[in-house]
């Protein structure tokens, strides 16, 4: 048997908490495969169909040193291997049993060398039915994969490659514990409330597992802190208990209830402060000292869901107050399993940048992992998780196959319960589900909710105003229960979402006119678990995953009914690109602003679809909110690998324009414009009243001119209310322009601060946007003031943009909009006219002049003879000039960044901060970069 071997590649040799990836990745990293992600070598990497088992079963092996004390104990930990494995351990053998998403833990103790390196070899099989590809592709290949417990993904997708090894290997973390003679085992903390939230009390149940052969005289100590401004931590309690732990016995222990009065709640992204309290759990064993310890971040928090009565959509409430649900579907971070606690940490806040509020964790994916989790915890996104059934593998499928899901049933529901206790004491997690589009055979899904009922103090009368009744009491300490807390729903499209009866009612997942999602007739139930649309990046990410001859744009193709065909590239293809066009439908949203003329135009036309199109979508969604629907999942809002559909930032992470068209769209106070009835409307999604509000609003056409300008009368909006202020009377005026300009601002009276803006760009019914095409002509002028502070790596830099055209004296418009607080500024250097700047400001281009401004940093000024709106100015970061030629590119931009805003426009006089941050390669020169529709050339700031 074809046996490989692969090394450790972490330097020393210790695997104490090391995240491990599976084979191909392994292999990637080792240079031995070519980049599977990359154009069309997926195709050259053979497919275990072909290859068969044995040649992705490999070896991993690595050394470590590890001396235990007396009495002390060792264990070796696996989170995570795909799919079964023996572990050899000095020439000592242990056989890890089937299934993907169950912990391993082995005793090592009496095995170990304490005065030598110990040899640990790892040999990993892949699952047992890992499927083949047909010709077609299609929802996960030929099925077989369903019979294991495993990710259904990696056979492929209509958004996905396949993984050729199924992602065999170990693909989680591996770690090392040393402890005395008892260890404590997974601690269940739970929150409870009374008296409106006033009182609560922290419960929690763990088990204690004596190793030693002799009775263990123990202290167990519980230390719960809240973490007040930087390193100051506030103690709330410490408490200890004296038990006492039989030999070679687990004891479960319960800890008598802590009591709080009015704790910080933690609170979903948009409605409040995410409050995390630390809490630490110690036992001391009587003649050994400290034998173990256990720390999770706990946020107190309740979360309950019904199902609406009005609309028959699942409502969420958290801590009494009802949650109108803007999120996503998220499959996983990347296909191949290259999980880091960093990455996750840019994937999560990226959804709460958007202002998202929840993540649903697809079945065919993962059952996510605790960083994952932790982030969601931190920046506030709710977490609906399923478990491994899909309907195109699990008995709904073409053809239909493994109608009795997973072979193995009692594998499922150990991996299942397993799953259930890594994960619930994150405050995030907020619904478990038995799978996508269908639901767990009868006995699983049986089981499934017996494990997973409610405690009765969770169960909330029928209700969807105000904090939900406790039922009835019941004795049983809830942290007792295998979760309690959490509802569980038996299928994605069941009881409250989609129909709730199980029939095919989610999506659509293709390109739309933006005035369709606030249609009536657009969506007919109350929670959509899934829609979809368009998602191509911008044109750097397209030549930096593919090569030349994936940068030939697609073919439009003109029907004799006039809509469009768009016939893309093989490698577009192969990467799932989603047209944006839909013949007999919809017409090519791209080709209203102009034929594109090379990859770099139809990327930027496709940023601005992409920001209308997703803008659109949620805008339409919220217009309904409460009245008809109670939520939202976009379809999906990234992609594992290099895809070409529905992302709102690519595998690379740079965002595209629908990533801003969102984080307009969810803001928890927003005006905005119904595209269908044209009338404009306030969003009020918070708890509060909001009052002595009005609404600006102004037209400007593309001479620069403001041809309608109102300020609506004082208005109030209640708390979880959409409010219809007045109609959008421009287009229905004499002599209207072709295509405008509508700004709308929504700002307090009392002292003009801006609670929400919103730009669009219309046409004219039976128009288009072609007139743009012309407008790029126009050189507007700017101002840009820009600060900068650095800590080690890390870079913060504010730019502040100012629109210097004349404005109108027609026009009277409210205060300047700036989106985060103000950093402070150093490291400003020289710059010199060539361009060769030592500091802040640099690289002077054609067109630009520069000024010294105060302390506060420089301005770099933007020529420009023209007055208009500097339209769809977006920033980018780089690490040097661009180099490319006809075959080879190289991509240098410097990836992640977090804006406070891009993609945006200013009108006449109109002035803006950005927040950039990043983190910069060592030893690079980080360059802020300028585009716009209005400006061609790279405008750009050396730091």
């Amino acid at each position: 048997m074809p046996i490989r071997l692969l090394r450790s590649q972490d330097g020393t040799g210790h695997i104490h908490a090391r995240r491990d990836r599976p084979v191909l990745g392994t292999l990637l990293k080792n240079k031995l495969v070519p980049d599977p992600f990359y154009g069309l070598n997926n195709e050259s990497i053979i497919d275990i169909a072909k290859s068969g088992r044995a040649h992705y079963t490999f070896w991993f092996f690595t050394t470590f040193q590890c001396a235990p004390a007396g009495h002390q104990h060792v264990s070796l930990n696996f989170r995570g291997i795909n799919y079964s494995a023996e572990v050899y351990l000095n020439g000592h053998k242990e056989v890890l049993p089937k299934g993907m998403f169950r912990r391993h833990t082995l005793d090592i103790t009496d095995v170990l060398h304490p005065d030598d390196r110990n040899l640990l070899a790892v040999l990993v099989h892949p699952p047992d039915h890992p499927g083949s590809i047909p010709p077609q592709g299609g929802q996960g290949g030929d099925h077989e994969i369903g019979k294991d417990v495993a990710t259904q993904y990696v056979e492929g997708w209509d958004w996905m490659c396949p993984i050729r090894d199924r992602n065999t290997g170990i693909w989680d973390e591996v770690s090392i514990s040393v402890t005395g003679p008892v260890r404590i085992t997974d601690p269940h903390l739970v929150s409870s409330f009374h008296d409106d939230f006033k009182r609560s009390y922290l419960h929690c149940t763990l088990h204690l597992e004596n190793r030693s052969s002799w009775l263990s005289d123990c202290t167990l100590k519980i230390q719960v802190s809240a973490e007040l401004e930087g390193n100051i931590c506030l103690l709330e309690h410490l408490q200890s208990y004296e038990i006492s732990v039989p030999p070679n016995s687990v004891l479960e222990y319960t800890i008598p209830p802590l009591f709080f009065y009015k704790p910080n709640l933690w609170w979903p992204n948009g409605m409040g402060k995410q409050s995390l309290y630390n809490v630490e759990i110690g036992v001391d064993v009587d003649g050994f000292g400290e034998s173990d310890s256990w720390s999770h971040y706990f946020g107190f928090r309740k979360i309950e869901s019904t199902i609406d009565d009005s609309t028959g959509g699942r409502i969420f409430k958290v801590n009494g107050e009802p949650v109108f649900i803007r999120g996503g579907n998220w499959i996983l971070s990347d296909g191949l399993l290259r999980l880091t606690r960093k990455r996750y940490m840019t994937d999560i806040k990226f959804h709460a940048d958007m202002n998202f509020n929840m993540l649903r964790c697809w079945g065919g994916g993962l059952a996510e992992r605790p960083d994952f989790y932790h982030f969601c915890d931190v920046y506030g996104l709710m977490v609906w998780q399923e478990f491994w059934i899909t309907g195109d593998v699990d008995g709904r499928g073409i053809p239909i196959s493994n109608p009795n899901g997973p072979l193995d049933h009692d594998l499922f529901l150990l991996c299942a319960r397993d799953t259930v206790k890594l994960l619930r004491n994150h405050a995030s997690l907020a619904l478990w589900v038995g799978g996508n589009e269908q639901v767990p055979p009868v006995d699983i899904n049986k089981a499934l909710k017996n494990d997973l009922k409610l405690h009765p103090m969770f169960v909330s009368n029928h209700t969807t105003k105000g904090p939900g009744k406790y039922i009835s009491q019941d004795p049983t300490d809830p942290s007792k229960y295998l979760d309690g807390t959490r509802v569980y729903v038996q299928g994605s499209m069941w009881d409250g979402f989609a129909n709730g009866k199980g029939d095919f009612t989610d999506g659509p997942y293709e390109i739309q006119y933006p005035e369709s999602f606030f249609k009536d007739s657009f969506y007919k139930y109350g929670f959509n678990p899934e829609v979809g649309s368009v998602g191509v990046p911008v044109s750097a990410t397209i030549r930096a995953t593919m090569p030349s001859e994936g940068w030939s744009i697609p073919i439009l193709k003109k029907r004799i009914d006039g809509y469009i065909n768009e016939v893309p590239n093989p490698i577009w293809d192969y990467h799932k690109y989603i047209p944006y066009s839909k013949p007999g439908k919809v017409h090519d949203q791209i080709e209203l602003y102009g034929h594109p003329s090379d990859l770099d135009d139809f990327c930027e036309k496709a940023q601005l679809v992409n920001y209308v199109q997703y803008r659109a979508l949620l805008e339409g969604w919220t217009s309904f909110m409460w009245t008809k629907f109670t939520g939202v999942l976009i379809w999906k809002t990234q992609n594992p690998w290099t895809g070409l559909r529905g992302q709102f930032y690519d595998h690379l992470q740079d965002q595209t324009a629908g990533f801003y068209g969102c984080r307009c769209a969810a803001e928890p106070i927003h005006v905005q414009l119904n595209l269908d009835s044209y009338f404009i409307e306030v969003v009020n999604t918070t708890a509060d009243e909001l009052l002595d509000v009005a609404v600006e609003i102004s037209v400007w056409d593309l001479d620069g001119a403001s041809p309608y300008y109102r300020v609506t009368e004082k208005i109030a909006v209640p708390p979880k209310k959409v409010q219809r202020v007045m109609e959008m009377a421009y287009p229905k005026m004499k002599n209207p322009k072709t295509v405008y300009f509508l700004l709308l601002k929504l700002f307090k009276l009392s002292d003009n601060q801006v609670l929400s803006r919103n730009l669009y760009w219309l046409h004219l019914p039976g128009k288009d946007y072609k007139l743009l095409e012309q407008y790029r002509q126009k050189q507007i002028p700017l101002k840009i003031n820009s600060k900068v502070s650095i800590s080690g790596s890390e870079y913060k830099v504010r730019m502040s943009i100012e629109n210097m055209s004349k404005k109108p004296e027609s026009t009277n418009s409210i205060s300047t909009m700036n989106f985060a607080d103000a950093n402070g500024s150093n490291g400003i250097g020289e710059v010199t006219q060539d361009g060769h700047g030592t500091g802040l400001l640099g690289k002077i281009r054609r067109g630009l002049s520069i000024t010294r401004s105060d302390d506060n940093g420089r301005t770099l000024e933007v020529n420009g003879a023209d007055s208009g709106v500097a339209f769809f100015l977006h920033f980018s970061v780089h690490t040097s000039e661009p180099s490319s030629s006809q075959d080879v590119y190289r991509d240098t931009r410097i990836l992640p960044v977090h804006y406070s805003d891009n993609y945006f426009s200013l009108v006449p006089g109109e002035k803006m901060a950005i927040d950039i941050s990043f983190a910069a390669p060592q030893g690079s020169t980080a360059r802020v970069i300028l585009k716009g529709w209005n400006y061609r050339l790279d405008h750009a700031v050396t730091i």
